[in-house]
C-alpha cells in the first residue's frame, strides 16, 4: 500500500465531522479525543492537498471539495459496514448480522413480532433495523434487505411483491363522541383531519382516489406516518392508517369502508448477490412469510 494513502480511519473521521458539524461532537460520536479528531483531519488534508473545512463561530463549514468527497466517504462507510456484517456470518448456518431497512411505522408497529419469531428460530442472528421513510440503497450496501412501498427498478435486486396493505380512514371513539360521526364524505370538511405537511406520491394517490381530500385543510400535519397514527390514537381527529393496525384497538373506528380503501403496495427486496447467504436468505424468507400473514389477517 502507498505510504501516502490515507488511513480508512481518516475518512471515517472526515465523514463524522461532516455529519456532526464540529470536532468535539465528532469526538463524542467516535469515542475519541478532540485532538485526535483534529489530527485525522489535518493528516487527510495534507495527503490530499486541499482544505476540507473552514472554521466559523457556527462551527466547521465544509468546503466545496469536502462536499464533493462526501458521497465517496459514505460509500466507504457502507462498504465497511457490509464487510463487517458479511464477516460475522462466516462459519456456516444462519448466524451473523443482517441489516433491514423499513419505514418508521412498519419498523415500529409491524416488524417486531416478525423479528422476534425469526430470532427464536435463529438465535445466532443479530438484527440491525434502520428506520426511515427514505429509501436506502441496496446496491450501495446501505442495507441487506429492505421493506419498500415503491417497486424497485434496479435489475440487480431480488424483489418479492407482497400485495397491498389496506389503508382506511379512522378515528378514535373519543373524537367521534365529542364531534359526531360523519355520515358522508362531504361531512369531513366539517371535521378535524390529520394529513401530511408536504406533497408526495402517496398523497397524490390518495387525492386521486378521493378527490374531496383536495378540499380538506388538515388541523394536524406531519411528515411521519407514525406521528399521524399517534394522533389518531390520541383522538385528535380523522386520519389515514393501516387497517390492520387500527383493529388492534377496539376504540378506533373505521369510517367510509366502501368509499375509501387504498392498498399500500409492499415489497421485500434484497441484492441478488445475497440470495445464497444463509443469514440474508433466512431473513428474506421470514419477512415474506410474515407480511403475507399480516396482509392475510
Amino acid at each position: 500500500m502507498d505510504r501516502n494513502e490515507p488511513s480508512w480511519d481518516f475518512y471515517r473521521t472526515f465523514l463524522t465531522v461532516l455529519q456532526e458539524g464540529s470536532l468535539s461532537a465528532a469526538a463524542r460520536e467516535l469515542g475519541l479525543t478532540q485532538p485526535t479528531i483534529g489530527r485525522h483531519i489535518d493528516a487527510l488534508e495534507t495527503i490530499i492537498g486541499f482544505q476540507l473545512f473552514t472554521r466559523s463561530p457556527q462551527g466547521l463549514i465544509p468546503t466545496e471539495a469536502a462536499i464533493d468527497l462526501k458521497p465517496h466517504a459514505e460509500q466507504l462507510a457502507a462498504n465497511a459496514a457490509a464487510l463487517l456484517r458479511a464477516a460475522t456470518g462466516q462459519g456456516g448456518g444462519v448466524r451473523g448480522t443482517v441489516r433491514i431497512s423499513a419505514s418508521e411505522v412498519i419498523g415500529i408497529e409491524v416488524l417486531p413480532a416478525m423479528l422476534t419469531a425469526l430470532s427464536d428460530r435463529h438465535p445466532d442472528l443479530v438484527i440491525e433495523l434502520s428506520l426511515s421513510d427514505a429509501v436506502e440503497d441496496l446496491l450501495r450496501q446501505e442495507a441487506d434487505i429492505a421493506v419498500r412501498m415503491v417497486e424497485p427498478q434496479q435489475d440487480a435486486l431480488i424483489t418479492r411483491r407482497i400485495g397491498g396493505i389496506p389503508l382506511g380512514l379512522h378515528a378514535h371513539r373519543r373524537y367521534l363522541d365529542k364531534h359526531g360521526t360523519p355520515d358522508k364524505l362531504e361531512d369531513l370538511l366539517q371535521h378535524r383531519t390529520i394529513g401530511f405537511d408536504r406533497e408526495s406520491a402517496f398523497v397524490r394517490a390518495i387525492r386521486k382516489r378521493v378527490p374531496l381530500i383536495e378540499l380538506m385543510r388538515p388541523s394536524f400535519r406531519a411528515d411521519s406516518n407514525l406521528a399521524q397514527l399517534a394522533a389518531i390514537r390520541a383522538g385528535f381527529g380523522i386520519g389515514v392508517c393501516q387497517v390492520q393496525l387500527a383493529t388492534r384497538d377496539p376504540d378506533i373506528v373505521r369510517l367510509f369502508e366502501q368509499e375509501f380503501t387504498l392498498p399500500l403496495e409492499t415489497f421485500v427486496v434484497m441484492h441478488e448477490n445475497l440470495k445464497t447467504t444463509p443469514r440474508c436468505r433466512a431473513t428474506f424468507d421470514a419477512l415474506v412469510e410474515g407480511f403475507l400473514a399480516y396482509i392475510g389477517r
